[in-house]
C-alpha cells in the first residue's frame, strides 16, 4: 500500500488513492485536476521516503469534486449591565477533493549527480 503526507492550506492530510478530503477552499471549478506538490512523506511498498521540508519528485494528483459550506457558526457577544449585545454568523469554505493518484516521478541524471557531490 503506497501513500503520502501532503500539505495544504496550513494543515497536513494523509492520503492514498480513493482518498475523499474536505481541505480548506481552493478556488477551483468541479471536475478540476489539481496537484498537489508539497509532499511532506511518501511510503511506496514499505520503502519510506521523507523529505526535508518536501519531497522534489513526488506529486499527488487529485479531482475536485465541488466547493461547499459548512455549519453556521454564531458568535454572540456580550457586556453585563450596559445593554451591548451583538450576534454574528460564519460559515468556512471548503473544497471536496478526491486523490487520484501519487505519481513519482524518476530524478534525472543531473540531480543525481547534485546530490552525490
Amino acid at each position: 500500500m503506497n501513500y503520502a503526507v501532503v500539505q495544504t492550506g496550513g494543515k497536513q492530510y494523509k492520503v492514498g488513492k480513493g482518498t475523499i478530503l474536505e481541505v480548506d477552499n481552493l478556488n477551483k471549478d468541479s471536475q478540476e485536476l489539481i496537484s498537489f506538490d508539497k509532499v511532506l512523506l511518501y511510503v511506496n511498498e514499505g520503502k519510506v521516503n521523507i523529505g526535508l521540508p518536501f519531497i522534489n519528485n513526488v506529486k499527488v494528483l487529485a479531482k475536485v469534486e465541488g466547493n461547499f459550506k459548512s455549519k453556521k457558526i454564531t458568535v454572540a457577544k456580550f457586556r453585563a449591565k450596559s445593554r451591548y449585545r451583538r450576534l454574528a454568523g460564519f460559515r468556512r469554505t471548503y473544497t471536496k477533493v478526491v486523490v487520484e493518484d501519487i505519481k513519482e516521478e524518476k530524478p534525472s541524471a543531473a540531480e543525481d549527480k547534485k546530490k552525490k557531490v
